[in-house]
């Protein structure tokens, strides 16, 4: 078992900052990727960025490629998403997940249903 504890959300104006930070404890061996997913209110669960452990190549989706990034601390067994430039559209609660290592192949860093374990998430606000 994996658990995810994320921290950092809180409310920021538009144009502002927030780092958003996840650890993971228990059986963190197999994890072979970490991604970021947020989720507005009336809305689906939409994809944010996710990074590869041993790698550390990223991926992002379009909406916030030039004002996010993904990074990791594998001596803390954490990832973190720095988020600049925030808009409105932006406001959700953040989650972060687990990707394991034998979906590696196969598998979608894009795709939620793919991750193994997840956080319970943080609200990140954004006023206009």
């Amino acid at each position: 078992q994996v658990q995810l504890v994320e921290s950092g959300g809180g409310l920021v104006q538009d144009g502002g900052s927030l780092r958003l930070s996840c650890a993971a404890s228990g059986r963190t061996f197999p994890i072979y990727a970490m991604g970021w997913f947020r989720q507005a209110p009336g809305k689906e669960r939409e994809f944010v960025a996710a990074i590869r452990l041993s790698a550390g190549s990223t991926v992002y989706v379009d909406s916030v490629k030039g004002r996010f990034t993904v990074s990791k601390d594998n001596a803390k067994n954490t990832v973190y998403l720095q988020m600049n430039s925030l808009k409105p559209e932006d406001t959700a609660v953040y989650y972060c997940a687990a990707f394991l290592s034998g979906r590696a192949l196969y598998g979608d860093l894009r795709k939620g249903s793919d991750y193994e374990y997840w956080g319970q998430g943080t609200q990140v606000t954004v006023s206009s």
